[in-house]
């Protein structure tokens, strides 16, 4: 195989010979001129002077004067005229993200020398074209004709009123834009375009020959400097293309800009050098079902690749969505030696990218200059940074210290807990100093690079120059403000910073013709390749979806010869088939799954050489190897060990024994397992902040409420009155203060003279308790008289049972949420925010484990069993539904009866106390006996909100 550049090498020397030092190659792009030069090495055994080389946009950059001017700075002075023109009272905060649109149509508008007085004439006059001017064709008529159809000038909304006024403004402002640039001396890319065309002197010209390689489509400028230099007889022109789009298939779109070129600028190789898309080739369509799978092909594909006689540098993969640089490197295996990457290393996938995103976040979004504090999520999100961690041991235990004490706004001075958290956590403001800030910050990163042998080392090469990246660049956006030529608001220099830093890409450095080449679609160009594997071959990537935003319509762009649409997929389908034209052996995958913006549909080029294209095709799919995970049952067999430590945790023999408690009884009668994990094995689910609040959390506050007003109607004795009932109902700041205290104990973990910050949900949640507790108040004062014996009061017992060790006697009990006693009867009351009311049929259901197994009754009841043997009244279990609790009719007694049957009120448990401690010992002999594993249950239903279900994986 002869490649493009191989032919126009060995051209170029036989035509010119040894001596080339007069001469200048351009390319569309760089990398091509590396390959180029080993070609020409190859043609001579003798010292070649070679030709320079240079880019297109490089050659026009060099003709001129002027410089291109940094894009913020165009902006800014686009602003200027904009402000001066318009009167516009418009901030460059709103005005910069469309300034860079205008600047980009103006681009487009000059690299195609409009007439931009014409183009930008107001839209009555621009209606009359036809009529007054004759430099348009019959197509461009069709397109202004078309223009006004979708455009009516009788019927102007309010959008299209503003549309016409800036339209109107927008000649006058390009040329005044033109001429304060030209005396800065600097110039956006397409006005420094057309000022070399413009002024160019084919005499004075550096070099003898030009020799353009590789072209496709060619702007006006481009093309008035190709018409110049070939009548100056300055050019020499190389296209490459094959015959099988050009000629053998009449308007197709790859050949459509190659064919006017070779009409207009002569090729100087034959036309029998380009029919090779007809030869003999091996070509392979795979689909894969995601985009990583793709990358998991590669091994495979280089394992097959290399078996031949093939230099690493004739195969190439082609990425055409560039973002799975990352995976693709991972896959490659060791087997090749040299691997080049053409394409940067995006910046935004650096740790730096993502540890100035979290400070910027922090700095704006993160902090309430009205308070003075920080919120919890942008202080974790910083602190968790592998960069904060490493440059603060105080960091972590930071974290965790906030995690644990619910600090959702904390002061600045509660974060200072060494120097580079000190400057992490000091509040700026201003634009100037949020520049300094993050550049400090960088400062400080650099360091951890600072090391021996940092050289030999890839990613800490990739980590300083992403540093050093970032550190330029935000530096350049401070001289901008420095200077006054950027004045915006701090969000505005966010996103601009955001924006800056996401369209850096890191290069590799290493021989770029040698090696396995990586690239994306755009490198490839002038380059050929034996073997080709492309990955993402999908509509949407190629083509890339989307046309460019423009304030010029459509109609006008087509009219007056501007970029459109077209010419963006004929210039893809270009690439496609010059890419392919060549190799031999060519391997096109694409994504079949629909996410985001893939539609999982291979790209219409692959379609349309399947329909149109002179060879077989094989149509693959990659399967994943592997199979469904089996999930097994997990069993923990009371092992010595397991007993051992049963015995040890709750025996009451040990001075450290814990109590068993309703919860631990509840949890081994809902799933077994889950009692082993929790109260056995002691595992716990990590702490975690939110400023939601949940249902235990919600009850917690309020049960707190509860207390700390019964404790103030309790302050001169223990009766509960009518009277002071009723005029606490009427005390509306009284109850939120409650409210609030709770809040603070309970989730804002401050000091009682601090005042709380609730946000929108926490504040709804606290006016819910504030209801609830009234209805609590109203509750009880058809139930006064009565005396408040205890609130959220520890109860406990000890029980002996039999066990295969030998007899065990274990503590049981917990926390009792009231008890109050009225007459003869001591009433144990447990509060419910949550939940519906449940009649068991009897005890025996207490105890049999079901989704519909009432548990909480299970605990009341075990509560009553204790106070039972522990004093002399009745007992009477209450189970109290405060949300429902707002009938007259209500009552929080428990009843127990078959469904359908009367209802036994439990007014007193001794009734019922019997078989309650018979089931009770059962119970809690089962849980120690050796025979009696710790299973999963089978109710999935259970495990939604089990801490453990990454665990045990049953739900």
């Amino acid at each position: 195989m002869q490649s493009f550049l191989q032919l126009v090498a060995h051209d170029l020397y036989s035509k010119i010979g040894n001596d080339l030092s007069r001469t200048v190659l351009v390319f569309p792009n760089k990398r091509a001129n590396l390959f180029f030069n080993e070609y020409l090495a190859g043609e001579s055994d003798h010292p070649i002077w070679s030709p320079a080389a240079m880019s297109i946009s490089d050659l026009f950059q060099k003709m001129c004067m002027q410089k291109v001017g940094d894009p913020i700075r165009l902006v800014c002075e686009l602003y200027k005229v904009f402000r001066e023109e318009t009167q516009s009272q418009e901030t460059l905060d709103d005005f910069y993200f469309w300034g860079e649109l205008l600047i980009s149509d103006f681009d487009d508008v000059d690299k195609n020398m409009v007439n931009a007085d014409k183009l930008f004439t107001n839209l009555q006059d621009l209606k009359n074209l036809m009529d007054d001017y004759d430099f348009l064709d019959k197509e461009q008529e069709e397109a202004i004709k078309q223009f006004f159809q979708n455009f009516s000038i009788e019927r102007r909304t309010e959008l299209k009123e503003k549309f016409i006024s800036l339209w109107d403004k927008l000649g006058t402002i390009y040329h005044h834009y033109r001429k304060n640039l030209t005396e800065l001396g600097i110039a956006y890319e397409g006005m420094l375009y057309r000022n070399v065309i413009e002024q160019l002197d084919t005499d004075r010209l550096k070099y003898d020959k030009y020799i353009f390689v590789g072209f496709n489509v060619l702007n006006k400028v481009e093309k008035e400097l190709f018409i110049k230099l070939k009548n100056a007889d300055k050019a020499m022109f190389y296209w490459d293309y094959d015959l099988f789009y050009t000629q053998q298939i009449k308007r197709h779109e790859a050949g459509e800009f190659i064919q006017k070129n070779l009409k207009d600028f002569p090729n100087e190789l034959p036309e029998s050098y380009f029919d090779s898309l007809r030869q003999p080739k091996k070509i392979r369509y795979i689909s894969a079902s995601t985009e990583n799978a793709q990358a998991r092909f590669l091994p495979e594909w280089i394992r097959n690749t290399f078996s031949g006689n093939y230099e690493e540098k004739e195969n190439a993969v082609v990425l055409c969505n560039e973002a799975l640089l990352l995976p693709v490197l991972h896959s490659i295996p060791q087997v090749v030696k040299n691997v080049n990457i053409t394409m940067g290393f995006p910046l935004a996938q650096t740790p730096v990218y993502s540890f100035i995103n979290a400070a910027m976040e922090l700095q704006t979004n993160g902090y309430r200059s009205d308070t003075g504090r920080f919120t919890y999520e942008a202080v974790s999100a910083i602190l968790k940074h592998p960069y904060t961690r490493q440059l603060s041991v105080q960091a972590e235990s930071l974290e965790w210290e906030l995690t644990k004490t619910n600090r959702f706004y904390p002061f600045p001075s509660e974060l200072k807990k060494d120097d580079f958290l000190a400057n992490l956590f000091t509040p700026r403001s201003g634009i100037k100093d949020l520049c300094n800030y993050l550049t400090e910050l960088i400062k400080d990163i650099s360091v951890l690079y600072r090391q021996e042998n940092e050289y030999k080392d890839i990613f800490n090469q990739l980590y300083r120059e992403s540093l050093f990246q970032s550190f330029t660049k935000i530096n350049r956006i401070y001289s901008l403000i420095e200077s006054g030529e950027l004045e915006v608001r701090t969000d505005t220099l966010k996103r601009l910073i955001t924006k800056v830093l996401t369209a850096s890409n890191i290069p590799f450095h290493g021989e770029p013709a040698i090696g396995m080449q990586v690239m994306g679609v755009l490198e490839t160009r002038n380059l050929d390749f034996r073997n080709l594997v492309m990955l993402s071959l999908n509509e949407g990537q190629l083509p890339k979806s989307g046309g460019e935003s423009s304030f010029i319509p459509y109609n006008l762009r087509k009219a007056f010869g501007m970029t459109t649409i077209e010419h963006k997929n004929a210039v893809y389908a270009y690439y496609f088939y010059r890419l392919i034209q060549r190799a031999e052996n060519i391997t096109l995958l694409y994504n079949t799954s629909s996410n985001g913006l893939n539609r999982g549909e291979w790209s219409r080029f692959m379609l349309q050489f399947l329909v149109e294209g002179p060879h077989e095709i094989t149509m693959e799919y990659l399967e994943a190897g592997q199979s469904p995970q089996n999930i097994t049952d997990i069993q923990i067999e009371k092992t010595p060990e397991v007993l051992a430590r049963l015995h040890h945790t709750y025996d009451s023999s040990n001075p450290r024994s814990l109590i068993l408690s309703p919860s631990a009884l509840n949890a081994y009668l809902d799933c077994r397992l889950r009692f082993y994990y929790r109260y056995v094995a002691r595992l716990k689910a990590p702490e975690e902040v939110s400023a939601g609040i949940d249902s235990a959390l919600f009850g917690t506050i309020f049960h707190r409420s509860a207390q700390l007003a019964y404790t103030d109607l309790t302050a001169n004795g223990r009766m509960v009155q009518k009277d002071d009932l009723e005029k606490l109902l009427r005390n509306d700041v009284k109850l939120q203060g409650y409210v609030d205290r709770a809040f603070k104990e309970e989730l804002f973990k401050v000091p009682l003279d601090e005042k709380p910050e609730y946000n929108g949900v926490q504040l709804i949640n606290s006016k819910v308790i504030v209801s609830y507790l009234k209805q609590l108040l109203r509750n009880d004062l058809q139930y006064a008289p009565f005396e408040m014996i205890a609130m959220e009061s520890d109860v406990e017992e000890k029980i002996k049972i039999q066990t295969t060790q030998g007899p065990l006697t274990i503590r049981l009990g917990g926390t009792i949420d009231r008890i109050d006693s009225k007459e003869d009867t001591l009433r144990i009351v447990d509060y419910k925010t949550g939940g519906s009311p449940k009649t068991p049929a009897n005890i025996e259901q207490l105890f049999t484990p079901a989704e519909t197994r009432p548990n909480y009754i299970f605990q009341t009841f075990l509560y009553a069993s204790i106070m039972s043997r522990q004093q002399s009244l009745k007992v009477a279990p209450a189970l109290l539904y405060i949300h429902r609790a707002a009938s007259e009719s209500y009552s929080p007694v428990i009843e127990m009866g078959e469904p359908r049957k009367t209802k036994i009120p439990v007014n007193n448990f001794a009734f019922f106390e019997d078989e309650f401690q018979e089931r009770l010992k059962t119970l809690l002999e089962e849980i120690y006996d050796e025979k009696e594993s710790f299973t999963q249950t089978e109710d999935t239903k259970k495990c939604s909100f089990c801490d453990f279900k990454s665990i045990c994986k049953r739900g």
